[in-house]
């Protein structure tokens, strides 16, 4: 699959990373093609740069990585997204967000053409998109959107990422509850001293 990625901070670059590995083309795309975060990850052979729209143009699926204040921005920069799937990673913490929604997937879906927006990606960091994998079992994943194609699409995302389940939690209207999902894991592991070493499995008896 063709994933234009717009953030190529931790998040992002965490996810290219395994998603290269897993043969798909990544197209990472910035404003500054000469200057840009994780230029590292150009010498990884399935990663090439792009200018945003030219990214979004090339690609099936959307991932915004991007601080959530910037989410109305980021949006207006991404071209033609009619068809497209955007993959929302981003989070509102302590009211930093987009001005005018409570998050960020909603800012979204008020400035792009698409209506296949996920929130996925969400609701752990960084390190466990590097290595899900706790005491020898893959952690879970969750998402949350209208869109039975998009999510069709987190999740085989989020298995090739190597997590062993991406969770439905909901259409739309989840999307707030997957930020406060998000929250609790921030709350757990930076405000309780818990550390970022920590992820969530769903166990079934």
């Amino acid at each position: 699959m063709n994933i234009a990625i717009i953030g190529s901070g931790n998040v992002g670059g965490a996810l290219a990373s395994r998603w290269a590995a897993k043969g798909h083309r990544i197209f990472l795309g910035v404003r500054d093609p000469q200057h840009f975060k994780g230029q590292a990850l150009t010498e990884l052979p399935a990663v090439a740069v792009f200018t945003i729209p030219e990214a979004v143009r090339q690609s099936e699926a959307i991932l915004l990585a991007t601080p959530a204040t910037a989410a109305i921005e980021v949006a207006q920069s991404l071209g033609d997204t009619a068809g497209k799937v955007i993959l929302d990673a981003m989070n509102v913490v302590m009211g930093r967000g987009p001005q005018g929604f409570s998050n960020t997937a909603d800012a979204i879906l008020a400035h792009t053409a698409s209506r296949d927006v996920v929130k996925c990606f969400n609701t752990t960091g960084f390190n466990n998109m590097k290595d899900p994998i706790y005491q020898g079992m893959p952690i879970d994943l969750f998402m949350a959107g209208d869109s039975a194609r998009g999510k069709a699409i987190a999740r085989q995302l989020a298995i090739d990422a190597g997590f062993a389940e991406c969770y439905d939690a909901g259409g739309n209207d989840k999307f707030q509850l997957m930020e406060q999902f998000a929250f609790f894991w921030i709350n757990l592991a930076m405000m309780q001293g818990l550390g970022r070493e920590i992820g969530f499995k769903l166990l079934r008896r």
